[in-house]
């Protein structure tokens, strides 16, 4: 038995390692948000029962470019280690509030960004943090939960590169995404 316990021992730990080795499951992150990008030129697309001569209107009712047309705006920034709503932010998702009651079939998922300072878990939990602020906001405003989805990207997805408080004041925000229907 003794014998041939060193063959039994690696070949058990050969097999443990061959199965912690299978194929893992790939991870796909949604997009950035479209602030973190910059606008490209977009086509102009006519909108059927549009009657004004000459001009094409490109933004469609319910989407990402009418929210931010119709609420000014989809981001709401934070203060440094913060997840506390100033008054410019509850006035922004006042607005977002109201244009999710005027779009009831519009879901949205609202991501909570950080800036590069702090380890990637502090992050995550801090980004977790603001985007249910902006959630919990937006409940109290009267929006069905079941309508708001967060997810955290903490420092992964930076809206501005740089190492300095004008590009960390921007990262530090959350966003609200409509989801494609």
């Amino acid at each position: 038995m003794t014998r041939h316990l060193p063959k039994f021992t690696l070949m058990a730990t050969l097999a443990l390692t061959l199965a912690a080795c299978g194929a893992k499951k790939k991870v796909e992150l949604e997009a950035p948000p479209a602030t973190a990008r910059p606008e490209a030129a977009q086509p102009s697309i006519p909108i059927q029962g549009d009657t004004t001569p000459g001009v094409a209107n490109s933004i469609i009712p319910g989407s990402q470019e009418d929210l931010r047309d119709k609420a000014g705006t989809d981001t709401v920034l934070f203060a440094y280690d913060s997840y506390e709503l100033d008054p410019d932010a509850r006035a922004t998702l006042t607005r977002q509030a109201a244009w999710l009651r005027a779009n009831p079939s519009v879901r949205v998922t609202l991501e909570g960004h950080c800036d590069e300072r702090g380890t990637r878990e502090y992050n995550l939990a801090l980004g977790d943090r603001r985007a249910n602020s902006a959630k919990n906001f937006l409940a109290s405003q009267g929006i069905d939960v079941a309508r708001l989805t967060t997810i955290s990207y903490g420092k992964e997805k930076p809206a501005v590169d740089g190492s300095d408080e004008a590009a960390w004041a921007q990262n530090r925000r959350a966003v609200t995404v409509v989801m494609s229907r």
